[in-house]
């Protein structure tokens, strides 16, 4: 399995290093983003993409997942395909992540079987969190932490979420909604395991590879 999120973040065995979970600009054409995509993964430490394309259908869902795959793959980054397991599995996707209305996660566990990894969106709830653990999720994310124009925000979660998460459970957390280098430093802190960021990185005004440098130096700054 490529380096993404599963089971606890990548570092030492000491000290467990928050990564960097990037996830697709909600369009893009998938000849020229590969080519984004290599430039920001070259860039520094990225453990996980997930392509995320709300208004595309099956079709250019696939045609983008086969531009993306083999770049990812070629860099152990894992790829995970939002809110379908089937196509996750048909793709030949690392996983899938669902959210709390992707229809039912006990059947999209068993889609993808013991050997792709399920994340869960919990936004700001233990409670959800807990039966994300129980249906056997690899990872649960929390959010939105920032205001962020990728969608509109309906949960607003604090970063006490993730350092109750961390101390109470050794399933990693991701973190999402609004992250930048500049605010990611609490999140880190708090215990998150690996922070979700589109604009940060594909709109950086000096470009990805500029933007995945920018998030890894704050969060490596963010670490006592």
């Amino acid at each position: 399995m490529p380096g993404g999120p599963s089971g606890s973040a990548n570092g030492s065995a000491e000290t467990p290093r928050c990564r960097l979970y990037l996830v697709t600009p909600p369009a893009f054409e998938p000849a020229r983003f590969a080519g984004d995509l290599a430039r920001a993964l070259d860039a520094g430490d990225v453990a996980a993409l997930q392509i995320r394309l709300k208004a595309a259908d099956d079709d250019a869902i696939r045609r983008a997942t086969d531009a993306l795959l083999p770049v990812a793959r070629s860099r152990d980054v894992a790829v995970i395909m939002n809110d379908r397991a089937d196509l996750a599995v048909a793709t030949g996707c690392d996983g899938a992540h669902l959210g709390q209305e992707d229809g039912n996660h006990a059947e999209g566990r068993r889609l993808l079987g013991p050997d792709r990894m399920l994340g869960i969106t919990c936004h700001a709830s233990r409670h959800l969190a807990m039966e994300a653990g129980e249906v056997g999720a690899d990872y649960v994310a929390f959010g939105a932490f920032f205001p962020t124009d990728t969608k509109q925000v309906q949960h607003h979660a604090a970063p006490d979420i993730l350092e109750w998460w961390s101390e109470m459970f050794e399933l990693p957390s991701v973190a999402i909604g609004g992250i930048t280098a500049a605010n990611c430093a609490p999140l880190v802190r708090a215990g998150a395991d690996f922070l979700a960021v589109i604009g940060a990185v594909w709109n950086h005004p000096e470009g990805p590879a500029a933007g995945v440098r920018a998030m890894n130096a704050a969060i490596s700054a963010a670490v006592p």
